[in-house]
């Protein structure tokens, strides 16, 4: 009988799963990843708590950047006490689509001890627009105690006027000035 490890496992899994319709609108759509095989994020989440918490595999599956499932599903299982604040920012970097970034701060980033930390660290690079976006996206999750400072980081990224960051940027702008409404 054949033997597979974690990863060959997981990707059989994504097969088994595969749903071309998807695949193809994602494609179409100028996704970015050599390999879809269409899995919707409920699907990806539903693998993901079955093979449950796994520092090894997480990395394994983000290594494996031809693969749109691969790079959703690390984030998902990657245990936030392994991840330390430079490899957080590093694949922020490698993120390819915004898609993926979204995942990766909603179902880890937000999450690390030093999220805070790591959003002003992202938006102090000046070059790299995806670090941008992430530091929006985990930023939204602190409005209630650090609303100045957001407010003021939302307002410079407004001003850049970067089509990946203007509406995340907006969002936050109007959300602070709502919860500061009388």
């Amino acid at each position: 009988m054949e033997q597979f490890n974690e990863l060959q496992l997981v990707k059989r899994r994504f097969f088994a799963m595969r749903n071309g319709v998807i695949a193809d609108t994602l494609r179409k759509a100028g996704s970015p990843y050599k390999i879809i095989f269409g899995l919707n994020l409920p699907q990806i989440s539903d693998i993901a708590l079955e093979t449950g918490k796994n520092e090894d595999l997480a990395r394994r599956l983000w290594a494996n950047n031809s693969t749109r499932e691969s790079m959703l599903m690390a984030p998902m299982i990657m245990p936030t006490e392994s991840m330390a604040m430079e490899e957080a920012e590093k694949w922020v970097e490698e993120s390819p689509a915004v898609e993926t970034t979204d995942i990766l701060c909603h179902r880890l980033l937000r999450n690390l001890p030093y999220a805070y930390d790591l959003a002003k660290r992202l938006m102090a690079d000046g070059m790299c627009d995806m670090k941008h976006y992430a530091a929006m996206r985990i930023l939204w999750h602190f409005l209630s105690s650090n609303q100045e400072e957001i407010l003021s980081m939302a307002r410079n990224e407004y001003k850049r006027n970067n089509p990946m960051t203007i509406g995340c940027a907006r969002q936050i702008i109007d959300e602070i000035e709502f919860l500061n409404e009388e």
